[in-house]
């Protein structure tokens, strides 16, 4: 058995194929431990550190920081018996022709492979290549080139042949090992990213294994058409120009989280019909009782806010409207309630917003609750919340009062039928007793799948979360 073990990158989520390398935290020569973090790798649903699959020596590493890598690609490979004494023919950072073609070439035996062309044949000689490249069979004979001598001479024709097409001027020589006929060879994310970024990949030189398409010259292409573009002579006027300016123009890559972000509000926005309520109340005893609670001896270590009364009052009105915590099932034409609430808190971090959820939130008691809404907030802020808190959501909030703004219409996240907004709270005029006196206010919205939840249910359960917010003390003894 060798001793060198490659270490791919492993799906990190549900389906996830690919993910960037942020950061090595090892480097080559060093003696690493089994389950030790190696190396961080932005997913598109969070940023996470990949512990060693093996102890050992770390012989190679085979992508730098940056580098956008698909599932199943070797990264790192580790040296598991150092003491055997050195490795022949193995030193320096570069991945092995046979790393390369096992990930961008072929499947393994017997396997298929998504982006492959069919599955293993029996034939001996076929193998199977990249999409775009028909199969190959080891018997294939290169075909005479041009201007050769042919087998056999063809017949003399008794009429003057037509005379010659014009020659073209060379092209370049091509680099060695590049393709310079036949279709484009390119995998299919990168045929993807081609026609995202409008490039011709026929008009393209690959620098990629056997001439293959990469990334970065897909980048270089479109990048060199922009420069193209603005250095044109312009047909405006110099300040319409400058307003025009690309030096002066910012493009951030939609990648990571922001990208499953917004392939997956744009898929609930025109998949689930949403309806939005709102809802301004009295939060003045919510405020007072929260004073109580940072006054009391078990919550005087923990952060408390008024987001922890408000997924309180959440999670008791879903008690007593338990079809909002649904999910519409059209595969089986069912709509499929939750008896557990897996409470999903939005949050907006550097890479863009995620929804982490809590667990099984309606069976924690005050002080779980609160302890749970800190840890989560404190792992998103840092980058750290690891795929599975961000799956399996049910029902969720969002707090927008932090950033000062009133109200908005949240859209569902994929899978929940009810989001609720909570706005800021701010001193207002307000008919208190029969006058007008100061108080403090808030506006909730609550936005819902119309399929599952219609204006009476959804009235209603708004209504409740706006009772117990108003009269928390007098909510949880009457609700209990």
């Amino acid at each position: 058995m060798s001793r060198i073990k490659e270490f791919p990158l492993p799906d990190l989520g549900e389906g996830l194929t690919e993910g960037e390398i942020l950061s090595w935290l090892v480097k080559v020569g060093d003696t690493i431990e089994l389950n030790q973090p190696i190396v961080e790798v932005e997913t598109a649903k969070a940023a996470v550190e990949i512990p060693a699959k093996w102890g050992g020596v770390v012989a190679r590493i085979f992508f730098e920081a940056g580098t956008t890598v698909e599932v199943g690609a070797p990264i790192i490979a580790i040296d598991t018996d150092p003491s055997a004494g050195p490795l022949p023919d193995f030193d320096g950072p570069v991945p092995s022709a046979e790393s390369l073609a096992a990930v961008q070439i072929a499947p393994a035996e017997g396997a298929v492979e998504p982006g492959m062309a069919g599955s293993p044949a029996p034939n001996a000689g076929r193998t199977p290549v990249l999409v775009g490249y028909g199969p190959k069979t080891t018997a294939a004979k290169r075909r005479p080139r041009l201007g050769g001598t042919p087998v056999a001479a063809p017949p003399i024709a008794e009429t003057p042949p037509p005379p010659p097409a014009p020659v073209p001027a060379p092209n370049p020589k091509p680099a060695p090992g590049v393709r310079t006929a036949g279709p484009v060879l390119a995998k299919p994310p990168v045929r993807k990213l081609a026609r995202d970024l409008g490039v011709d990949l026929t008009a393209i030189t690959g620098t990629g294994p056997l001439g293959s398409v990469s990334r970065d010259d897909v980048h270089q292409a479109a990048s060199a058409r922009q420069q193209a573009a603005t250095a044109a002579p312009s047909v405006t006027t110099a300040r319409a120009a400058a307003v025009f300016d690309a030096s002066r123009e910012q493009r951030v890559p939609i990648k990571g989280v922001r990208k499953l972000t917004a392939e997956n509000m744009v898929a609930s926005a025109f998949t689930a019909p949403h309806v939005t309520e709102f809802l301004t109340i009295d939060v003045t005893r919510s405020m007072k009782a929260l004073e109580k609670i940072k006054g009391r001896r078990e919550f005087r270590d923990v952060r408390i806010s008024p987001l922890l009364l408000v997924a309180k009052a959440v999670l008791l009105a879903v008690k007593r409207h338990p079809m909002v915590n649904s999910t519409w099932s059209g595969a089986t034409n069912e709509i499929v309630v939750k008896e557990y609430v897996n409470l999903g808190i939005a949050s907006a971090t550097e890479r863009g917003l995620i929804v982490p959820n809590i667990k099984d939130a309606g069976r924690l008691t005050l002080r779980e609750l609160a302890e749970a809404l800190n840890t989560l907030v404190q792992v998103a802020r840092s980058g750290k919340t690891p795929p599975s808190d961000m799956s399996g959501g049910t029902l969720s909030i969002t707090n927008v009062g932090v950033f000062g703004v009133d109200t908005g219409t949240p859209i569902l996240p994929p899978g929940e039928s009810a989001i609720l907004a909570f706005g800021a709270i701010k001193p207002m005029p307000w008919v208190h007793k029969g006058k007008v006196k100061p108080r403090q206010v808030t506006t909730l919205s609550l936005s819902f799948d119309h399929r599952i939840i219609d204006g009476e249910l959804g009235s209603k359960f708004l209504r409740d979360i706006g009772d117990f917010l108003t009269d928390p003390e007098g909510a949880l003894l009457s609700w209990s």
